[in-house]
């Protein structure tokens, strides 16, 4: 067996990066090459089976020219016209098994989401994978919507710890000095975008400095909000308590959840968020905002509400702190699940 996976590839770390890495890992551990496409404007040079194309027509001869058995898709956001494109190219190539897995997961609730109905071109092309993963019971409701065969539909969690991701022994310069000068430290860990409502977590750590004069707040990620926020945080009257230090290398990321006293997931549109999963794994307490698909563990508050966030804080500093994981201890159950729907699929074809 040989896999091509395409999808984002980091740097910078998010949950679709984590979830492709962390099945490639496996796979080649058990001696099964597995290639990549980077399919984001992030690029670098080509290595190790990890391919850059600086356009659609290098991305579609690549799919021509490598030698693979199963070609994995994966996706996030919105299902727009040329994912959905790129998704049909994927499907083409004969005596090749295609699987898709679909990370979005607010999509399907979402307007464009509701609005998409089995005659689109978005449950055209999803009908034509031999097999399609979602990461919640919502999204697969949404591939049997569009008319997917209920044998072609998969729920399949993304999260996955292996040995090779385990936390950094140590952390950078600004990360290491913040921890050291602050106590309690509050951690975010997401895209700088408009959907993780950072400024509440802003509003937030002046209310809890109150109470918790050395408490400090880490914002882990990049996106489009950058300057914004950094404005933001300059007009703070507690900006020095608060750091941005935008994409950090995701093993010192695990290793800031795990020194951190609590980590904040704040949205107004989320998924199953793999760095909720993390933290739960490594024993930091997580409260996150209610999206009807939160692992058992995480401290429950409504969208954009500073007094239930405030005080799940303090309810949740106020409670012992929780024995942490001394060494990762891994599940690939889900990783096994994966590679065991390549062998069905290899097997029918």
């Amino acid at each position: 067996m040989r896999v091509l996976q395409l999808g984002p590839y980091p740097p910078p770390h998010g949950g679709v990066q984590s979830n492709l890495v962390a099945i490639r890992i496996f796979l080649r551990r058990q001696n099964i090459p597995c290639a990549v496409i980077n399919i984001t404007r992030h690029r670098q040079r080509d290595a190790d089976d990890v391919y850059y194309p600086a356009s659609a027509g290098q991305l579609l001869l690549l799919l021509h020219r490598l030698d693979y058995d199963v070609l994995h898709l994966h996706l996030g956001g919105n299902l727009s016209s040329r994912l959905l494109c790129l998704g049909l190219a994927c499907t083409l190539r004969s005596r090749v098994r295609s699987v898709l897995t679909f990370h979005s997961g607010g999509y399907p609730s979402s307007p464009q989401g509701l609005a998409t109905g089995p005659n689109s071109f978005a449950g055209f092309v999803l009908r034509r994978f031999d097999a399609l993963i979602g990461v919640n019971p919502e999204i697969v409701s949404f591939f049997h919507r569009l008319g997917v065969p209920t044998a072609n539909t998969h729920m399949i969690y993304p999260h996955a710890f292996p040995a090779e991701e385990s936390p950094a022994d140590t952390l950078p310069p600004p990360l290491q000095s913040f921890f050291s000068e602050h106590n309690p430290v509050l951690l975010s860990v997401g895209l700088l975008e408009p959907e993780y409502d950072l400024p509440l977590q802003i509003e937030a750590i002046g209310h809890v400095r109150k109470r918790f004069p050395n408490a400090g707040l880490i914002m882990i990620g990049s996106g489009s909000l950058e300057a914004e926020l950094r404005q933001c945080i300059a007009a703070h009257p507690d900006s020095p308590h608060i750091l941005l230090p935008c994409d950090v290398p995701h093993a010192a990321t695990m290793k800031a959840i795990a020194m951190a006293r609590l980590m904040l997931r704040t949205t107004l549109f989320d998924g199953d968020a793999v760095s909720v999963r993390e933290a739960i794994h490594l024993g930091t307490p997580v409260i996150a905002t209610d999206n009807g698909m939160r692992p058992d563990g995480v401290h429950l508050i409504p969208k954009s509400n500073l007094t239930s966030l405030l005080g799940a804080i303090d309810q949740e500093l106020a409670a012992p702190v929780r024995t942490r994981l001394q060494s990762a201890v891994t599940d690939e159950s889900n990783l096994q699940a994966v590679l065991q729907l390549y062998e069905n699929l290899l097997h029918k074809a």
